[in-house]
């Protein structure tokens, strides 16, 4: 089991820092990273102690290779992740099968590339974000196996990231200067912008068809709820060290990473609590993604074991 820090005190001294740091803009859909660089891909148990508390088992890296692996997101069944690789000159979409442990490629589709796949809302297979053969970067969708790709938004580009709030409904993170939070009405196309300069992560909230996204604010970052419907805002949460890449549980518990800590903010408790640390397993966290069904935590990471 990883160990916990204790948990008064040292949060309040994270969410301070927090307040003076500050992470390079990084909106883009991630660089092609040349291979024997780049981030894995670990998987640990995830539990709740009679306290309420979260805890974090012993995590093992399911990618373990040369290259980018990143961007999990967990199939809605739980069965496993799809998730993106890169080998240096081209990338696509994996599956990492949690009862086998093994990995297989999804797409495989060069000169183009994809990212960030997420599963549709009718359950037929996933949307990601695919770099066309002219560079343009637009959502499309594919088959459950990587078949019968078709644009979704075609009148829309850069997109960076993507998050479903119902049927027809997507909040979009789009590349610009400054980078945009716009809501889109699938079957029609029509788009709106309800946010400038914000983050990458844009995800659902459970329990509701509201989204939460990251706003960029002076000294650091915020983490908003977005009501698509309206297009109105709140705060949730101060960003940890000016991040921007954060995770949900099912519970509705908001994660976050900072540097080799996993930390947690609760509605009933608004300070941010540590989890996990992983610093001395020499890991740096960034992105994070839960299963549906909250029993595993995939935790994106560089360094580690050799």
């Amino acid at each position: 089991m990883v160990r916990t820090a204790g948990r008064f005190g040292w949060a309040l001294g994270l969410v301070l820092a927090s307040a003076c740091g500050g992470a390079p803009d990084e909106g883009e859909a991630p660089a092609t990273t040349a291979p024997g660089d780049g981030p894995d891909i670990w998987v640990a148990a995830l539990t709740t102690t009679a306290d309420g508390h979260l805890e974090v088992g012993d995590p093992v890296n399911v990618t373990a290779r040369a290259g980018y692996d990143n961007q999990p997101h967990f199939l809605p069944d739980g069965s496993g992740f799809w998730y993106t690789r890169d080998d240096g000159s081209q990338a696509d979409i994996w599956h990492w099968d949690a009862a086998s442990g093994q990995v297989s490629a999804v797409t495989a589709t060069a000169p183009e590339s994809e990212y960030s796949a997420t599963p549709l809302p009718d359950g037929s297979g996933f949307s990601a974000i695919r770099v066309e053969a002219d560079s343009t970067q637009r959502l499309w969708r594919f088959d459950a196996d990587g078949s019968n790709p078709a644009v979704l938004i075609p009148d829309l580009a850069p997109v960076g990231y993507q998050a479903w709030s119902g049927p027809s409904t997507l909040a979009l993170f789009v590349l610009g200067d400054p980078a945009t939070l716009q809501v889109v009405d699938v079957a029609t196309g029509a788009a709106r912008v309800v946010a400038e300069d914000v983050g990458r992560t844009v995800h659902p909230i459970p329990g509701g068809a509201h989204v939460s996204f990251v706003q960029r604010v002076e000294g650091g970052t915020e983490i908003h709820r977005l009501d698509p419907s309206t297009g109105e805002t709140t705060l949730i949460a101060p960003g940890l060290g000016g991040g921007d890449l954060y995770a949900w549980t099912p519970d509705g518990v908001l994660l976050q990473a900072d540097g080799g800590m996993l930390m947690e903010w609760r509605s009933d408790h608004p300070m941010w609590m540590p989890v996990a640390d992983f610093t001395g397993r020499g890991l740096t966290l960034s992105r994070l993604a839960v299963a549906p069904d909250g029993s595993r935590i995939a935790l994106v990471a560089e360094g580690g074991p050799d």
